[in-house]
C-alpha cells in the first residue's frame, strides 16, 4: 500500500492499546518505516536520560516539580509513576502533531486507554491481539526481561486484558509472520473513521 499524502485533512487521535507481547511497538514502528503520516508524541518524564536519548525527540525530560506543575495544570492526556519516575502524555504534543496533519498515535496499557477513554473525546481506540497466545508467550520469551514467575504473571494479566477488546472501538489481529498485513488492516481501519463525515471532532 503506497504511503497517502503526507498531510490529512482530519487527523485523529489513535490510542493504541493490548496485552503486552501483542506487537503494539512493532506496528506502530512498521508505520513510521513505511512513511504512514503518523506522530508519536514524546513522553513526558522525570527520569534521567539514557546514553543516546534526545530530549523532545525520545522523551520530553523534566524535574518532579515541573511534571507536577503540568500535571496541576491539566496538561497531561494521561500520567502514570513507575519504579518511582513519573511519565506522561503532554496534550502540547497530541496539539502541536495533528496542526501538522498527523494522525497522533497514543500507545498505552489496557489502564492508560480505560483513563483517556474518559478525558479524550473523539479519539480512535484500537486494541492490539495476538493471533495465538502460544505466540504472545514466546515474544515475551524472546525479550528475556523477565523470570518465570514474572512471565506467568503477564501471560495471567493479558488473558485478563484480553477481554477487555470488547470496550474499543476496533480490534487488530497481529498475524504472527506478517507484520505488514497486520498494519495494513490498522490502516485501512484509521483512513475508514478519518473518512467520516459524522465522527466526533477531536478534542485535546
Amino acid at each position: 500500500m503506497a504511503p497517502p499524502d503526507p498531510s490529512i485533512d482530519r487527523p485523529l487521535v489513535i490510542v493504541l492499546s493490548g496485552p503486552s507481547g501483542a506487537g503494539k511497538d512493532a506496528v506502530m514502528h512498521r508505520m513510521r518505516e513505511r512513511g504512514l503520516p503518523i506522530a508519536v508524541p514524546a513522553t513526558m518524564t522525570t527520569r534521567a536520560p539514557r546514553d543516546g536519548e534526545v530530549d523532545g525527540v525520545h522523551h520530553v525530560f523534566v524535574d518532579r516539580a515541573e511534571f507536577e506543575r503540568t500535571l496541576a495544570e491539566g496538561e497531561l492526556l494521561e500520567h502514570a509513576e513507575v519504579y518511582g519516575n513519573y511519565y506522561g502524555v503532554p496534550r502540547s504534543e497530541v496539539r502541536t502533531a495533528l496542526a501538522r496533519g498527523r494522525h497522533v498515535i497514543v500507545r498505552v496499557d489496557v489502564q492508560g486507554a480505560a483513563s483517556l477513554r474518559a478525558v479524550l473525546a473523539g479519539a480512535l481506540f484500537l486494541f492490539i491481539v495476538p493471533d495465538d497466545l502460544e505466540h504472545l508467550e514466546a515474544h515475551l520469551r524472546e525479550r528475556g526481561t523477565e523470570d518465570e514467575a514474572a512471565l506467568q504473571r503477564r501471560l495471567a494479566e493479558a488473558r485478563v486484558e484480553l477481554e477487555q477488546a470488547r470496550h474499543f472501538d476496533h480490534v487488530v489481529t497481529n498475524v504472527e509472520g506478517d507484520l505488514d498485513a497486520t498494519v495494513d488492516a490498522a490502516w485501512a481501519l484509521i483512513e475508514g473513521e478519518a473518512a467520516r463525515p459524522d465522527r466526533e471532532p477531536i478534542v485535546v
